[in-house]
């Protein structure tokens, strides 16, 4: 049986008001036109809805069950619209990003911060693992975005692209002060004890990569799963940390680290954001990715 949600609405208005004139009046269209439409309903359904009397209608028993129904079924519509201007207005929802606890702490944060600033009534849900995990995730519909270093291998499901260059460094502290004015090659870092992330971490493979072009396998002392920790064995002088400048500019700054200087040239990487194509990304995550992008200037 297919009705126009039409008549239900005008059903559900004559039976609240018990008088055709007041319905029509607050539907804003003519009384003939409100008992047409009862009219033409009743004739769909097969049967009586209204008894009319001198001071208006009432239902009948079976217009009072069939009253109850349209009742509820109305409420549940005007709940989804007022939910969906909710979600509209960033009044209401949740948005879930997958991002490691280094892009988090260093990239990440401040945005986080603003997103909630501007709309404190979205709740924000962070999932922190390896891209690899991240992304299956993502294709499982389980989160909005993920923040991963780039380059990362892009699929047609998923779209991916850079909001920020980041520069990574060889870095170590005044216990290596004797090489501060020397140009290192790849090769000759192996004389030295190297601290570098764990290999199934973006950067780790970023690395092994650009070493792998110029013909040398890294030998570390310590493979860590946290940048974290690289950074802080790298400013206790456990050795020479490979590093992200962006990240250490006020121990660069303040002579707590200094750059190794390569001879072979690091290429920049990126960091990027990734979504899903399959699922439309909601007004809460277009808006996240509008603050983070606005002040992140594509080069």
């Amino acid at each position: 049986m297919n009705i126009n949600f039409e008549l239900y609405r005008i059903f559900y208005t004559v039976a609240n008001k018990k008088n055709i004139t007041k319905a029509a009046e607050e539907l804003f269209i003519s009384q003939p036109a409100v008992s047409k439409a009862i009219k033409n309903l009743e004739n769909n359904l097969g049967g009586k809805l209204f008894n009319r009397t001198k001071k208006g209608v009432i239902l009948t028993e079976e217009g009072k069950e069939f009253y109850n129904y349209i009742k509820i079924a109305l409420e549940y519509i005007n709940n989804a619209e007022n939910k969906f201007n909710d979600l509209i207005n960033l009044e209401t929802g949740t948005i879930k990003i997958g991002v490691s606890t280094t892009l988090t702490k260093y990239f990440l944060t401040p945005f986080l911060e603003k997103f909630h600033d501007l709309h404190p009534r979205i709740e924000i849900k962070i999932d922190t693992n390896i891209t690899k995990v991240l992304f299956e995730k993502l294709r499982n519909g389980l989160l909005d975005l993920v923040i991963l270093n780039l380059p990362y291998k892009s699929t047609s499901d998923i779209t991916i692209f850079k909001c920020k260059d980041i520069q990574d460094v060889f870095a170590a502290n005044k216990k290596y002060t004797y090489l501060k004015n020397k140009e290192i090659s790849l090769e000759k870092l192996n004389n030295y004890p190297l601290i570098l992330q764990a290999k199934e971490s973006n950067t780790r493979m970023f690395l092994d990569s650009f070493t792998k072009e110029n013909n040398t396998i890294l030998n570390p002392s310590m493979e860590l799963a946290s940048y974290g920790l690289v950074t802080e064995f790298t400013k206790i002088g456990l050795g020479i940390g490979y590093l992200t400048r962006n990240y250490i500019e006020e121990e660069l700054k303040n002579g707590e680290l200094f750059e190794i200087k390569l001879k072979e040239k690091i290429p920049k990487r990126s960091i990027g954001i990734a979504y899903s194509n399959k699922n439309l990304p909601s007004f809460a995550t277009k808006e996240m990715i509008k603050i983070i992008t606005k002040k992140q200037e594509v080069k």
